[in-house]
């Protein structure tokens, strides 16, 4: 099968958006399909072979946070000269109300188009505006993917219709066989992401910190990330400043081997998340899971069945789980072997036969449509049919 997927937010910049077109790719490549995926990037990004650029995308303010987009006519070219030369059987568009190559894809496209939605925003006014603009575009879809129960609800509130829900997919097997780093062992808590996004929750960890220090003294925050690493720890005591270790930007291969080393991985975000996708790595890593109480992340955790969770936004809570957790090794082994079984199901072999699905389902549905419109064609003008 002959797959076109749209990326929406640049390629250069790292996202859970990205990484899951990205896995989805090589997932479909190792299957046999020729794969190619259009995605705004710098000129000077390293590109997969399979990943046609669209140009430099800019910066724009979009659910709570800052993404990287691509739009205009030059934007619009590309799209129609990479759908024109892909003669795609099905095309694979993410986000594509977005103001971007989605729906750049959307408005262009032909034939076959499965959409995949990733946002999670009840209060959306912008998209409710937007809507008798992105209307036209999003009647053209033939399947609606919703990557979980709180980004359909997002879609059937803001733009109608409904969606199937399949989750965004991890290659357990790559985490769970990560070797940890013994200097990232011993008492240590981790937490991954944009520093200096707030709604990724570090500021409430940094406050909850003092009070997991007083309780657990030996205790260390591995933190990996880009952002302003001194003005994130500005808030602590200067003798604690010590206790946290910034990374920096880590590989694939030491993300999993940090989310394998840590004692727990704590995920204090505080809104906007229509998933989840480093809780799912950090359980395939076997990681005990501590995070804040948001929709998404208590179905990813299986409403606290395979890790903790903590009330949204509050440090001291927060604080009281961490410690908790730190001081008791027998619950964290059992938050290692529930969050080890719950994470099968996210796996790219469950996943990625799901999606497979919606496209044979849609690329089926239009060959019977072409082929009703031949017979009614051929009966129209008197044609014999023709086998």
């Amino acid at each position: 099968m002959k797959i076109g997927i749209v990326c929406p937010y640049s390629w250069d910049v790292p996202g859970g958006v990205q990484f899951h077109i990205r896995d989805l790719a090589d997932h479909l490549i190792r299957l046999g399909h020729d794969v190619s995926v259009l995605a705004p990037a710098d000129d000077d990004t390293p590109l997969p072979p399979y990943v046609v650029s669209a140009g430099r995308a800019v910066p724009v303010p979009y659910n709570g946070s800052v993404a990287r987009l691509n739009f205009g006519f030059l934007s619009a070219a590309r799209v129609r000269r990479w759908l024109h030369e892909g003669t795609f059987d099905v095309i694979h568009i993410h986000e594509p109300a977005s103001p971007s190559l989605g729906l750049l894809s959307c408005w262009a496209a032909q034939g076959p188009i499965v959409a995949t939605f990733h946002t999670s925003n009840p209060r959306s006014r912008a998209m409710i505006a937007a809507y008798p603009i992105l209307q036209p575009a999003l009647e053209k879809i033939s399947a609606r993917i919703a990557v979980s129960e709180y980004a359909r609800r997002t879609l059937v509130e803001h733009l109608g219709g409904d969606a199937v829900v399949i989750p965004n997919g991890v290659d357990v097997g790559f985490f769970e066989k990560a070797e940890p780093r013994p200097e990232w062992q011993g008492a240590t808590l981790g937490f991954i992401g944009r520093i200096d996004e707030p709604r990724k929750g570090l500021p409430v960890l940094m406050k909850a910190l003092p009070e997991i220090l007083d309780a657990c003294p030996g205790t260390r925050l591995l933190v990996a990330g880009r952002g302003d690493e001194e003005e994130a720890v500005a808030s602590l005591p200067a003798a604690m400043r010590s206790r946290v270790e910034f990374l920096g930007m880590v590989s694939d291969e030491d993300k999993a081997r940090l989310l394998r080393s840590v004692d727990v991985y704590v995920a204090p975000n505080t809104g906007g998340e229509s998933f989840g996708i480093i809780l799912v790595e950090a359980m395939s890593a076997g990681a005990p899971v501590l995070a804040s109480d948001l929709d998404a992340f208590a179905q990813v955790l299986d409403q606290g069945e395979a890790g903790e969770l903590f009330a949204n936004e509050d440090a001291s809570a927060l604080a009281a789980a961490a410690v908790r957790l730190l001081r008791d090794p027998a619950r964290r082994a059992e938050l290692r072997a529930r969050g080890s079984a719950h994470v099968r199901r996210f796996d790219w072999s469950t996943v990625g036969a799901d999606i497979l699905a919606v496209y044979e389902t849609v690329t089926d549905g239009a060959a019977s449509v072409a082929a009703d419109e031949r017979t009614g064609l051929r009966a129209r003008f008197g044609l014999a049919a023709r086998d």
